[in-house]
């Protein structure tokens, strides 16, 4: 196993600076792409530039012998809010939600540093959106999420949250803070709660960011929606939490 491994790492050093040479050519290139649809289309087109953006962002992953599965995406509730639940594992996460799940919408409550500096990235959450919070100042956070909340009530689309917080690193859960999911919730009241299960996708960065892990299958597994306006917010987070975690397989 340690031959393997070592083995393994060896080979994802040239096929890893391949990768991120067409992952950062994609971003690059969709930057401008981006800017074009959303100052002279407006929203659609933007959007689509986005989708498109991130099918070619997973194609890259593709060299690295990645592969998805998408799960029981078709018990996602249409043409209401959706409140999409996720454990949260690496930066793939985010990549697949927007590809596989492009008909919800998706928007994320992210990280205000993810919002200058990275071409194609930063733009999409500045005006895709997608909201931005400063995790030292809990209460800007809560009038951010209440907007994205209301957002997705009128518009009909969905909001995605981690609820760690913070990327697992080995695959393990870590605790579910509340806080967010109940904004959410609270000012989103026709919305439908979906659990998500993401596994595997920690192994893209078992040795870091360079060099990355190869030959892995992502699965994403959705679990049975739950009514926010039918059962009460610490039900919803209890069956969530469960569903979620119960799902993680390592």
């Amino acid at each position: 196993m340690q031959l393997f491994t070592k083995m393994e790492k060896l080979l994802s050093y040239p096929v890893s600076a391949i990768y991120y040479l067409c992952f950062g050519l994609c971003l690059v290139v969709f930057h401008p792409v981006q800017w074009i649809c959303f100052n002279l289309f407006g929203y659609r087109a933007h959007k689509k530039s986005v989708d498109y953006l991130n099918f070619c962002l997973l194609k890259c992953t593709n060299l690295l012998g990645t592969r998805y599965t998408f799960r029981n995406s078709n018990l996602i509730p249409k043409n209401v809010p959706v409140i999409i639940v996720a454990n949260h594992q690496s930066l793939y996460d985010i990549i697949a939600i927007i590809w596989y799940l492009r008909k919800c919408h998706p928007k994320f409550v992210s990280k205000k540093e993810l919002g200058k500096g990275i071409p194609s990235v930063s733009y999409n959450l500045r005006h895709g959106g997608s909201v931005l919070i400063d995790r030292k100042d809990p209460k800007q956070a809560i009038p951010t999420i209440k907007g994205l909340s209301e957002y997705i009530e009128k518009h009909k689309r969905s909001a995605v949250i981690f609820p760690e917080g913070t990327r697992s690193k080995n695959g393990q859960p870590k605790e579910f803070a509340q806080s967010g999911l109940k904004i959410l919730c609270k000012y989103a009241p026709s919305a439908y709660v979906v659990p998500i299960t993401i596994n595997n996708s920690w192994k893209m960065v078992k040795y870091g960011f360079f060099p990355l892990g190869l030959g892995n299958r992502l699965t994403f597994t959705v679990h049975e929606p739950l009514s926010v306006k039918d059962l009460p917010f610490e039900e919803i987070m209890q069956k969530t939490e469960k569903a979620i975690v119960g799902g993680i397989r390592n």
